[in-house]
């Protein structure tokens, strides 16, 4: 076989697609798609915190991590020149499930945090390649209706894991740092999580529909295809401003979620909260996520009833004005559960409420694109850029500055969106199509 050419003679077998009722797949792959994204980019950082990192080390190094959701889209075309996707999800999902075990393996090693960071970084490397493969499965099995019908359950199941994760096993790791320690309590948890994917990715072998096609597309063409993708998104009008908008857009937000968990649990002397991870669980990964739930389906109404222009200053502000919540507990340090809980719960709130305006202003800016698709991939990426570059450095600002003055910085970080609005491309034609389809 020619290096430039890769060809996979397989017929398209439309009846295994059929094999499988949706609701015996779907809801497990869309967890799976999930999981180890909230082991890698939360869960991990407690670990470490919990077994003695210092925060800066933290964010730097599980920020770097996100660079696999950067850079993606660029090794996407060569995953469709795999003929099945669902063996591909499985490879992914064993991968990543042999990862989080290695890293339950590595805790007791001397070097155990370069271990973990290794492990992590093929875990994230699997997850990202996941959510491409995934997807396509998704989209190549069910028909139009079908995708519409099971469209809501794919945020709730993603979700879903963040609340087994930050919820059930952050809570479950707390309970077994009183008792066992903290070494052997974070070995558990993510022995735990590698055992729910592997016994999924096992599942999958049995469930997933098996969707296979001709590969025609040769190495080069794929090259060459790949060239004019992104060649022509960099042509796109307002181009360079979208991009700005949509590093800047999450500055304040991802400082918040990398440094809002570690926060609450660092000593009071030091200026955090003092919480027991439980309570973290409790506080952050439960009613947080519910909260940040909630929000995100009130967003998407609120901004179909006033399309996307006149909605957006209201999102922006819906984003980062929460974030003041995470500076009035660093001011006063409550010791109240259900305080602390309220505060948190009101600013993941604002930050699903206000998520949306980025996700729509990224699908309206390729909306008229050559390659829709392709172009919207590549916009995900800056977006995942923009959230690795503040979440790096957001460990080594609280240190400077103590964490009173960084969570009025992460305020401020937000100053530059707002002043962004005036010149953003939204056309407005295409909000009021979109707002009277919805």
């Amino acid at each position: 076989m020619s290096s430039s050419t890769l060809t996979a003679k397989t017929a398209l077998n439309p009846a295994a697609a059929k094999a499988r009722n949706p609701s015996t797949w779907v809801l497990s792959l869309y967890f799976l798609q999930g999981l180890p994204f909230f082991m890698v980019n939360v869960v991990a950082g407690l670990m470490l915190k919990s077994l003695g990192v210092s925060n800066e080390d933290i964010t730097r190094w599980t920020g770097l991590l996100g660079l696999a959701w950067v850079f993606k889209p660029l090794w996407s075309p060569l995953l469709e020149l795999a003929p099945s996707k669902k063996w591909m999800v499985i490879a992914f999902q064993a991968t990543g499930a042999v990862a989080l075990g290695l890293i339950a393996l590595s805790l007791n090693l001397p070097n155990f945090f370069v271990m973990c960071i290794a492990m992590l970084a093929v875990a994230s490397i699997a997850s990202a390649s996941h959510d491409i493969v995934c997807d396509g499965l998704y989209i190549a099995t069910l028909n139009g209706k079908q995708r519409a019908v099971w469209a809501g359950w794919l945020g709730t199941c993603f979700n879903g894991s963040k609340l087994f994760a930050m919820g059930g096993l952050v809570i479950l790791a707390g309970h077994l740092e009183k008792s066992a320690g903290p070494v052997v309590a974070w070995a558990t948890v993510f022995a735990i999580a590698a055992l729910t994917m592997a016994v999924l990715a096992g599942y999958h072998v049995w469930a997933l529909p098996d969707t296979r096609k001709s590969v025609e597309m040769g190495s080069t063409e794929v090259s060459g295809a790949l060239g004019d993708v992104i060649r022509s998104f960099f042509q796109l009008k307002g181009v360079w401003t979208a991009i700005a908008f949509i590093l800047l857009f999450r500055a304040g937000e991802s400082q918040v979620q990398a440094m809002g968990p570690l926060f609450m649990k660092d000593a009071r002397e030091l200026g955090g909260l003092g919480m027991a991870t439980t309570d973290v669980g409790l506080s952050y990964g439960t009613a947080g996520t519910l909260a940040f739930l909630a929000g995100s389906i009130a967003s998407g109404y609120f901004t179909a009833w006033l399309g996307l222009r006149r909605a957006m200053l209201w999102l922006l502000l819906a984003m980062n004005l929460p974030n003041l919540a995470f500076y009035l507990l660093a001011l006063f340090q409550p010791t109240d559960l259900w305080a602390i809980s309220l505060a948190v719960s009101l600013e993941t709130f604002g930050y699903g409420f206000g998520f949306v305006a980025v996700i729509l202003f990224m699908m309206q800016f390729v909306a008229k694109s050559k390659y829709q698709t392709a172009h919207y991939a590549i916009a995900t990426g800056f977006m995942a850029l923009g959230y690795v570059i503040f979440k790096s450095i957001s460990g080594d600002i609280q240190k400077m500055i103590g964490y009173q003055h960084f969570f009025l910085w992460v305020l401020l970080s937000a100053v530059p969106v707002f002043l962004m609005m005036r010149i953003l491309p939204i056309r407005d034609e295409e909000e009021s199509d979109g707002a009277s389809a919805a």
